[in-house]
């Protein structure tokens, strides 16, 4: 993004969470942990499912990509986070900025509408097991993965080129920790109003259409789950999409809380949690949630375990 003619501004400073410099050496040592687990734990995700032929299925399908989102999102956040935790320099590009931003806004997007695809999966597989494989073919989920970011750009792209549009001459400090979308509007010296109302309608529309259809899901998934009869019937066919749901409830909680809401009701310090939280923590989250309560995964594991352990001894043979 090149600097606009009518903008004063070069650069921009990000605040960050804290002036302290001892809670500062804290957040960035637990930053850095949780980074480390991040990459992985999503890198191990993914490697786990690439190399495992018996998690080459749909619902791993979309996992892997989750898990490449998860690490991507994290990437794009806590790195320069890091940075700004260790110096006392918190300069940002005016383009780095902007390109921050769009790539936040991209993969949050492009998860949101995941999230969904993973819920229908989990549909099907349980109120339509017997169709199951017809229906969730490969052209379906390459199609569903191919729409989620597509999605995702247009979403980015829009919220970006309207940002893009503000006139920044003030001021450059950013109250935040990144470029994101509420604190720049509160940065603009420039009428905002419209751009909120369009912001607000495209995340909001990404937010409830991808919402709504998970909703839908876990209603009929739900209504199935009642009629069957047995208990252990009722449970297999709940565990299958418990880690799925804990993961939808965590993100789009944290999402709902910062962004469908005018930026009136911006909270500095409200705000900046829940983005830790979705930023940094919930990236983290995701493998740990999905590996832990699925047996496949651990299984999965422990053969690729066995399998290089079994490389191992035939090259020394």
């Amino acid at each position: 993004m090149s600097r606009r003619n009518n903008t004063n501004v070069s650069d921009f400073i990000l605040m960050g969470l804290t002036d302290s410099e001892e809670i500062r050496l804290v957040l960035f040592n637990l930053f850095l942990l949780i980074y480390l687990i991040t990459v992985l734990g999503n890198a191990g995700m993914i490697l786990i499912i690439r190399l495992d032929l018996q998690l080459h299925t749909p619902m791993y399908f979309f996992l892997s990509h989750l898990s490449f989102l998860d690490l991507s999102y994290s990437t794009v956040i806590t790195p320069k986070t890091l940075e700004n935790l260790l110096t006392s320099t918190k300069y940002i590009s005016f383009g780095g900025c902007f390109t921050q931003m769009y790539f936040f806004v991209f993969l949050g997007a492009t998860e949101c509408f995941l999230l969904s695809s993973m819920a229908y999966d989990r549909y099907v597989a349980i109120c339509n097991p017997l169709q199951y494989p017809v229906v969730m073919s490969v052209t379906l989920c390459c199609s569903l993965i191919t729409v989620s970011y597509v999605i995702g750009f247009s979403d980015s792209f829009a919220s970006v080129l309207c940002m893009n549009s503000l006139h920044f001459c003030d001021s450059n400090v950013i109250h935040h920790f990144f470029c994101d979308v509420p604190p720049m509007l509160a940065l603009s010296c420039t009428d905002t109003h419209d751009i909120e109302i369009i912001i607000f309608v495209v995340a909001g529309s990404t937010l409830m259409v991808s919402l709504t259809t998970i909703s839908v899901s876990y209603a009929s998934i739900l209504a199935t789950i009642v009629k069957i009869n047995s208990m252990s019937g009722k449970q297999k066919a709940f565990s299958t999409c418990a880690s799925h749901l804990m993961g939808v409830t965590i993100f789009y909680g944290t999402m709902i809380f910062t962004y469908l809401k005018p930026n009136k009701s911006y909270s500095l310090g409200k705000d900046q949690v829940a983005s830790v939280f979705y930023t940094i923590v919930i990236p983290m989250l995701n493998p740990l949630i999905y590996s832990l309560r699925n047996k496949e995964v651990k299984n999965a594991l422990v053969r690729v375990m066995q399998k290089r352990e079994n490389t191992r001894h035939l090259r020394r043979q």
